[in-house]
Order: structure tokens, then C-alpha cells, then sequence
């Protein structure tokens, strides 16, 4: 059974022969594969073979195109320093206040370098992958772009002091989503996720009045495309879990800080699974063999079964090869029963 196969048969509820693995990896596929991360992040040759050698070292069923949130934001005109192995920096291009946000200029994805690289990098993994393994492209939610594009303290206050203009900048950030989410498809993703990591520090109302509904229009578009919609919100999310589950995603993410699976398991609908929840520190990076395998049957069970295995974030670099493997080998050997 071939990733692709594993993946999408699960979500569908059918009979796998065990549950898919798909851990967030980018700085840590970065350094196994030995390429500076400015090459990852910039260069979609560097990021394509790094991320399909660990799938085939690892046997991880999918491949992403992530590796950093400013695809959409140096297209929106931020201006992105890249450090030669370390995380990009925004050095500025920040909108000065909301009423500047709320006139924003659409962006074409296909002019942008950022963005172009990844319909790139999504037909390269068509390419060398065969179909084999489930590609997973990617879009920011409307609420971590706002707060990309206005920096988090400023985009905090607005969402308080001038809601109406922080909504009219939320559409246009929709609609340029729109439009690279089908280029994407168009590419070759079986999948988009949608990151909106700040949803976790709003609070369910301003988390329904400006996340909730654009997220649920991205996803349906996605699902009316023909691709698979996830859903990936770091953080404590409990507060929100159920309209993450409402906005229709097939794949919703869970971060480690959400104590429990159990309370939410009844709200998914039959094509519905949670990714994750494994602490990637404490567990994945310093933990030891058996204590990632408990991790996984945790998971598991608090899910009744329907969960892809992986962290609640992303894989820290500091994790040891020796570590992935247990990962990789509790899923391969994880009951479903």
C-alpha cells in the first residue's frame, strides 16, 4: 500500500494496514538531508529531495511543500531576510495601520517567486514520487496573515479596536487564497493545509467572527477541487476544536497542548481524521523508544483510532535519527483495533 493509498483510505475509514505517518518536517529534513535551510526555504530542488529522502528513510507517507509562512507575505510585499541555516526573519514592508491592511493589493501567485516556487516544488514532487506518496500543498488562514502582514501586537489590537477594516483585508487575503489553492491543485497537491496558527491566542469569538467562516469557504473550494482540506492551528485549540471540526477538514491538526482527543472524537464526520498529538520535545526529541510507541497508542485510543500519526508541531532539529526511526517504526507497527 503505497502512502497516497494509506492516507486517503483512512480518512475514508477504510481498511489500512496501519495509520498513516506524517510527521512536520523542515528544519529537521533540512539537516538530515545536509542542505542549508535559505536552500530549503528558497530553492525547490533542495526542499523536493530532502523531503523524499526522508520519506524513503523514514517511510513517511507524505511530502510538504512547508518549510516557512512567508510565501503569502513576500507576495503581499514583506520584505524576508534568509538567514543561511537558520529561520527567515520579517524585516519589514509591515502595513502601517488596519485601514491600510483593508485596501490591500491581491497578489499574482505566479509572478511571485515565493509562491511560483511552490507550484514548482509540487510538480516536482508529482514527478519523482509517481503518486506514491499523499502532497500536501499549503495556504495561510486569513487570521496568520493579517497577523504577518501587521506584525502580532498591532494585528492584535486591531482585531479589537477596528474590526470592520481587519474583515475587508481577511476577504482579500481569501481570495488570493483562493486562486493559489487551485493553482496548487492544479499542480499535482492531493492535498492543501491551511496554517491559521494564531487562532489559538484569539479566543472562540473573535476565533468565529474573523477565522471560522473563511476558513470553512477555503475548505469547501478545496473539497469542490477535488483535493483533500487540513487544517492546522498550533497551540492549546480545545476552546475551538469544535468548529475546526465544523469547517468541514478532512484532516485537523492537534497540538500536544490540547490535553485530550476524547472529548472530540464524536464530532468528526466519516471522512474526518485528527493529526498529530505527540509532544515534539518532550516525547519525540528527548524521549525514549517506548515512550514514543506509549505516545502513539495514546493517541490512538483517545482518538478511537482515527488519527495520523504525528507530532502536534513540527520535528525540532534537535531530534535524533535514532528517535525518527521509533517514531516511524511505532506507526508502522501501531494497531488500529
Amino acid at each position: 500500500m503505497t502512502g497516497l493509498e494509506r492516507t486517503l483510505n483512512f480518512i475514508q475509514g477504510e481498511s489500512v494496514d496501519h495509520p498513516p505517518f506524517h510527521p512536520i518536517i523542515m528544519r529537521w529534513a533540512a539537516k538530515y538531508a545536509g542542505i542549508k535551510y535559505r536552500d530549503f526555504c528558497l530553492d525547490p530542488g533542495s526542499k523536493c529531495s530532502a523531503m523524499i529522502k526522508c520519506a524513503n528513510d523514514f517511510n513517511i507517507d507524505w511530502v510538504t511543500v512547508m518549510s516557512d509562512p512567508w510565501a503569502e507575505g513576500s507576495a503581499f510585499g514583506i520584505q524576508v531576510e534568509y538567514p543561511e541555516d537558520d529561520l527567515p526573519i520579517d524585516k519589514s514592508g509591515h502595513l502601517p495601520d488596519a485601514k491600510a491592511a483593508s485596501v490591500l493589493k491581491r497578489y499574482n501567485p505566479l509572478t511571485s517567486i515565493r509562491c511560483n516556487n511552490r507550484l514548482k516544488e509540487i510538480m516536482e514532487f508529482r514527478q519523482q514520487t509517481k503518486n506514491e506518496l499523499f502532497i500536501v500543498g499549503w495556504v495561510e488562514g486569513a487570521v496568520a496573515e493579517y497577523v504577518d502582514l501587521r506584525g502580532a501586537s498591532n494585528a492584535s489590537v486591531d482585531f479589537l479596536t477596528e474590526p470592520e477594516e481587519v474583515e475587508k483585508s481577511m476577504d482579500i487575503i481569501v481570495e488570493c487564497a483562493l486562486e493559489f489553492i487551485s493553482l496548487q491543485i492544479k499542480a499535482g497537491a492531493h492535498c492543501i493545509g491551511i496554517g491559521d496558527a494564531f487562532c489559538s491566542q484569539i479566543g472562540p469569538e473573535l476565533y468565529y467572527r474573523f477565522a471560522f467562516e473563511r476558513q470553512k469557504r477555503l475548505i469547501e473550494h478545496i473539497k469542490n477541487e477535488g483535493a483533500v482540506a487540513k487544517l492546522h492551528i498550533c497551540g492549546n485549540t480545545s476552546a475551538i476544536l469544535p468548529g475546526m471540526i465544523a469547517t468541514g477538514a478532512g484532516i485537523i491538526d492537534i497540538d500536544h497542548l490540547v490535553p485530550s482527543m476524547s472529548d472530540f472524537v464524536s464530532l468528526l464526520g466519516p471522512d474526518q481524521v485528527f493529526s498529530g498529538k505527540a509532544d515534539p520535545v518532550t516525547i519525540i526529541q528527548d524521549g525514549t523508544q517506548e515512550l514514543i510507541r506509549k505516545s502513539v497508542r495514546d493517541d490512538l485510543i483517545q482518538s478511537k483510532g482515527r488519527c495520523i500519526v504525528s507530532a502536534g508541531c513540527e520535528i525540532t532539529p534537535g531530534t535524533s535519527v535514532e528517535n525518527m526511526k521509533s517514531f516511524g517504526l511505532a506507526a508502522t507497527e501501531a494497531s488500529l483495533s
